[in-house]
């Protein structure tokens, strides 16, 4: 548990506000004092995970060279990340533009490999799949 919240660059403090899980809580889980339950485990380890957009400014380029290889294009970022309130534990929204000839198994296999190199939840959407009601997705969209 202590690797995973100092990959994440968190302190205890920060690991406890983001989880709700009380400081004192975490230290003994951490020096083996107490024992966490299975969903306690899964909870910490959910908060510890890096803010998106942690991962994504470090790796923007390859996101961008990701979107290339798959064939997407205008690869944009919305949702919390764009707003700036994103929290360990969210994931990160793309918004791209897929060309005629690719389609879903593009998207699919762009988002899994975004996942893999930022180790956040991801997902993609089709700016072409968007209705009339989700113009909020394109307003706040902003390149990646």
């Amino acid at each position: 548990m202590r690797e995973a919240r100092e990959r994440a660059g968190l302190t205890q403090a920060e690991l406890a506000e983001t989880s709700g899980v009380a400081r004192p809580n975490i230290a003994a889980y951490e020096s083996g004092l107490r024992r966490p339950s299975p969903a306690m485990s899964r909870r910490l380890i959910e908060a510890a995970r890096p803010k998106p957009h942690t991962s994504l400014d470090a790796h923007r380029d390859e996101v961008r060279r990701l979107a290339d290889e798959f064939g997407l294009e205008n690869p944009r970022v919305f949702g919390s990340v764009a707003r700036g309130d994103d929290r360990p534990g969210s994931d990160l929204d793309l918004l791209v533009s897929v060309p005629k000839g690719k389609g879903l198994f593009a998207l699919l296999g762009f988002a899994r490999a975004v996942e893999a190199l930022l180790g956040v939840r991801v997902d993609v959407v089709s700016e072409g799949g968007l209705g009339d009601g989700h113009a909020r997705i394109r307003h706040e969209a902003v390149p990646v």
